[in-house]
């Protein structure tokens, strides 16, 4: 359970609003129900943890649907709650794409918890809309980082890319989606960038010196080799050569990881999540300039709703009034 929720639900009690001679009034939370969470591939426990700890801290039964490409590890934790918790409370249910919309569209569902692609966010929240369930929603992003004149150039260069890139493959949800570097120091630290790149091996599990792994799925792998065509079709520079071509002799779906050099900033590559390991670098001067393209918060098409902490906790209840007359 994360600590988010497991230090504050002693938060979640009831509440007193008014205690007179004539009436005590009392605020409490009560359960919403059944919910339903589902979880996309590329997180799948630390995904689910916090939507399912709130949901069983609250009092809540859920239906965790995992993605058709990490289902396995919904079900072992299935089979390992099943040992501790009442039958009905923590289900889990594989299987095909289809079982999405029939679940949220389900008039006995009370909440659903979703993570992924803003055009599925989107149709999720339209069948919820239908018999009025509660829904929060993790959506995708294209976060951008500003590389000021000030940085320590040999610092940050691993910083940057190690937390996104090398751990994850690029495809963290918090990932650095483009790099904004100042004119000024662009050219050094992009080749210190493209020298630190070129150090990381990518290679099957055999390989003990390799840190970056396959592409998790045949999909989110067509999708970025269509990124990678469209560098190589329009010409674009990259800092690390003839990385642009996937290796061909691993037998997976690998990518090497890409820096691109200052492509088009109306570009697919700069203005969609790309949610693999390329990075496109601009060069900025004005800051009043790149602050529009970066982008901050967590709203709109980012997502809905609340997850985490008391707020989340809270998601996953109804306040309920009760009033006593002395």
């Amino acid at each position: 359970i994360p600590k988010c929720n497991q230090q504050r639900i002693h938060r979640l009690v009831e509440e007193t609003i008014l205690d007179t001679d004539e009436r005590f009034i009392t605020l409490r939370h009560v359960p919403l129900g059944m919910g339903v969470v589902i979880i996309l591939w590329n997180f799948p426990i630390l995904l689910a943890a916090i939507k399912l700890s709130s949901a069983l801290l609250t009092g809540n039964r859920f239906i965790w649907k995992p993605s058709p490409h990490s289902p396995n590890t919904a079900l072992k934790v299935g089979e390992l709650a099943a040992r501790v918790l009442p039958p009905g409370v923590f289900n889990v249910l594989s299987g095909t794409e289809d079982l999405g919309p029939w679940l949220t569209a389900h008039p006995g569902i009370a909440n659903v918890g979703f993570t992924g692609s803003v055009a599925i966010g989107k149709r999720v929240m339209q069948a919820c809309g239908a018999t009025l369930e509660r829904v929060t929603l993790e959506l995708g992003g294209n976060d951008a980082a500003i590389v000021r004149e000030d940085v320590d150039i040999a610092d940050m260069v691993p910083k940057v890319y190690r937390d996104d890139g090398v751990y994850t493959h690029g495809t963290s949800l918090l990932r650095h989606r483009a790099l904004y570097v100042y004119e000024k120091i662009y050219d050094v630290f992009l080749a210190a960038l493209a020298v630190f790149v070129q150090t990381l091996k990518t290679r099957g599990a055999g390989d003990a010196e390799a840190v970056l792994g396959p592409i998790q799925n045949s999909m989110q792998y067509g999708k970025l080799r269509e990124l990678y065509a469209q560098v190589q079709r329009d010409g674009w520079k990259t800092a690390t050569p003839s990385s642009t071509s996937p290796p061909s002799n691993y037998g997976g779906f690998f990518l090497e990881p890409t820096v691109v050099d200052s492509p088009p900033e109306d570009s697919r590559l700069v203005q969609e999540e790309q949610f693999g390991p390329i990075l496109p670098v601009l060069k900025w001067a004005d800051e009043d300039d790149v602050g529009p393209p970066v982008g901050f918060g967590g709203h709109k098409h980012s997502g809905l709703g609340v997850e985490s902490g008391l707020d989340g906790l809270k998601w996953w209840c109804n306040p309920q009034a009760v009033w006593i007359k002395n």
